[in-house]
């Protein structure tokens, strides 16, 4: 069936988009040749922040829906109001809530206790345990609070001390694709499982069987070797000075528990926003030991996601048959690189409405699709959490992120995955 006029204008965009991804460090540099604070700065340091890049071009999409119905804003809005935004409200709520001061608290704790397991010692030893066990958390408290809460610690300990570039993008690279396939030891917590999990009857046993084991090894093998490669310098990282003010047992337990109230309730956003409220109240109470609320960085990866369902959406034309089209190895390696250029969970999506799939082309979907979650910011809903807490770090000097760097320190961790979940037998 021919795309409409709506269909390829959305296409268009999206295509926009991606490429407007690629080019946020020259928005930046063209910014810094106008007076602080001057109109053209202000409107091109927007334009190089990454996560407002899909927002902005759905509110362009939009505006040409209008143009395509003569000016009428019923269609525009009635497709607005169709899609189901759901994911974007839950990522806001969970990075919130996940990276205050007692959920933070606890998750260095308990990363540095099994860091003094290894056999390193320093700095080396807390970055292994983090990057390897951190991203499994993810099946477990969702993907968007995981990744939220590593690249705070990551942030403070590594990303704000002077570390190299070549470093911080080898991290980010590995933080993605670990957190992207750290959430498929259940049925839950990745997105991209979400959407196929029910109708394809895949459940706890059913994912840790053929995708969890294999998730756990790469996770392991990847941080290993990311450990190994830059062990000189992470062992001149110094130690943190001074000792953290405690947090009362009962605060941290009550975060807990407003954390596991909004994963269950993800897909009731009106309750979800209820337990947010009283969360914020909550917070105001406490603020001794709370720090600031992270509720710019949670709006505007809410406002990228917001904007990728709204172009993503309209892809199914294309997205469809070439997914139908597609066999075992083609299937895998294809989703892989799709997922690079759009959101792994709304590949999945697509795949779940294709009637007849065998089992093993189900596998290769989803399995192409959380390996290829690391390749870009767009690849995984999880990814523009990390991004927006990150780009501001000192390393990238407000530079934000390079997505060809990002890429090329993706591509080792990405290859390692490719290994465990395609190129070893097993379960499929």
């Amino acid at each position: 069936m021919a795309p409409n006029p709506v269909q390829i204008l959305a296409t268009v965009l999206f295509a926009l988009a991606v490429l407007h991804t690629f080019l946020v460090k020259r928005f930046a540099h063209a910014a810094r040749r106008y007076p602080d604070g001057s109109i053209p700065e202000t409107v091109l340091h927007f334009l190089s922040e990454t996560e407002v890049v899909f927002g902005v071009w759905a509110a362009v999409l939009f505006g040409g829906i209008v143009v395509l119905n003569r000016g009428s804003f019923h269609e525009a809005v009635a497709y607005v109001e169709g899609l189901n935004f759901d994911e974007p409200k839950f990522v806001l709520f969970i990075m919130v809530m996940a990276a205050t001061r007692p959920v933070v608290t606890l998750a260095e704790q308990i990363i540095g206790a099994l860091g003094r397991l290894l056999p390193i010692r320093g700095p080396g030893a807390f970055y292994a345990a983090a990057l390897s066990v951190g991203p499994l958390l993810g099946s477990f408290i969702t993907e968007p609070a995981a990744m939220t809460l590593l690249a705070v610690l990551l942030r403070r300990r590594y990303f704000d001390r002077g570390i190299s570039r070549r470093l911080a993008y080898a991290t980010l690279g590995l933080l993605f694709v670990n957190v992207s396939i750290g959430g498929v030891l259940t049925h839950f917590a990745a997105p991209p499982v979400l959407m196929v999990a029910a109708k394809w009857n895949w459940g706890i046993a059913h994912m840790f069987g053929h995708f969890g084991w294999r998730a756990i090894s790469a996770c392991l093998v990847s941080t290993a070797l990311t450990v190994a490669v830059f062990r000189r310098e992470l062992a001149t990282i110094p130690p943190e000075e001074g000792i953290p003010e405690p947090i009362p047992l009962w605060l941290t337990a009550t975060h807990l528990g407003f954390l596991g109230l909004a994963v269950a309730f993800a897909h009731h956003p009106d309750v979800c926003f209820g337990v947010f409220m009283i969360f914020l109240g909550l917070v105001q109470a406490t603020r001794e030991y709370q720090d600031e609320l992270k509720l710019k960085e949670g709006l505007l990866v809410g406002f990228f996601l917001a904007g990728l369902v709204t172009l993503g959406s309209l892809q199914e034309y294309w997205l469809r048959p070439l997914i139908q089209s597609l066999g075992g190895n083609a299937l895998f390696y294809g989703a892989t690189g799709m997922t690079a250029l759009t959101d792994n969970a709304a590949l999945t999506y697509l795949g779940s409405l294709v009637e007849g799939l065998s089992d093993p082309l189900k596998y290769a979907l989803v399995a192409g699709a959380v390996v290829g979650g690391g390749l870009t910011v767009i690849a995984n809903a999880p990814n523009p959490a990390g991004a927006g807490i990150l780009q501001g770090s000192k390393v990238f000097q407000g530079e934000g992120i390079s997505p060809l760097l990002l890429l090329a320190g993706a591509v080792g961790p990405t290859f390692v995955a490719v290994v465990a979940f395609w190129w070893i037998p097993g379960p499929r």
